[in-house]
């Protein structure tokens, strides 16, 4: 994995991409001198947990031949300051899942995906409780 960051604008305005060619934007908070042109860095890492467990949920789910026509998470996250970062502390997702399939096997999916599969799941665990909900859609 390679990725290249540069500063687009001043002060705190970031690009970062990655090998491929696709770009985000970053920025800092206002408080600290940001535009709010952008996600924040921690902000990224929670985007990055909702993708990633969602690829493994929609990948399980689709090796079993269940068709998800419509999907969708919500994070919450709450920070604890250690020192002086602020880590993150308890993280609760909630997955809305709409298809034709039973409770249990979207349960399954999720499980496997937060205490298996997902690599961010399992680098944020270390510090954080992530906890989830789900609902199925009809």
């Amino acid at each position: 994995m390679h990725i290249k960051l540069n500063r687009i604008e001043t002060p705190y305005v970031l690009e970062a991409t990655n090998e491929f060619g696709n770009s985000i934007r970053i920025d800092a908070s206002p408080e600290i001198g940001g535009k709010n042109s952008g996600p924040r860095p921690m902000e990224l890492l929670i985007m990055g947990l909702a993708g990633c467990s969602s690829i493994d949920v929609l990948m399980i789910l689709n090796k079993h031949r269940i068709e998800v026509k419509d999907y969708s998470v919500e994070v919450d996250a709450d920070r604890e300051k250690i020192e002086e970062a602020n880590l993150f502390k308890n993280i609760h997702m909630k997955f809305k899942v709409k298809g034709d399939f039973k409770e249990e096997q979207v349960k399954r999916a999720i499980d496997l995906s937060l205490e298996k599969y997902c690599s961010v799941a399992k680098t944020l665990e270390k510090t954080a409780k992530i906890t989830y909900e789900f609902e199925l859609v009809t």
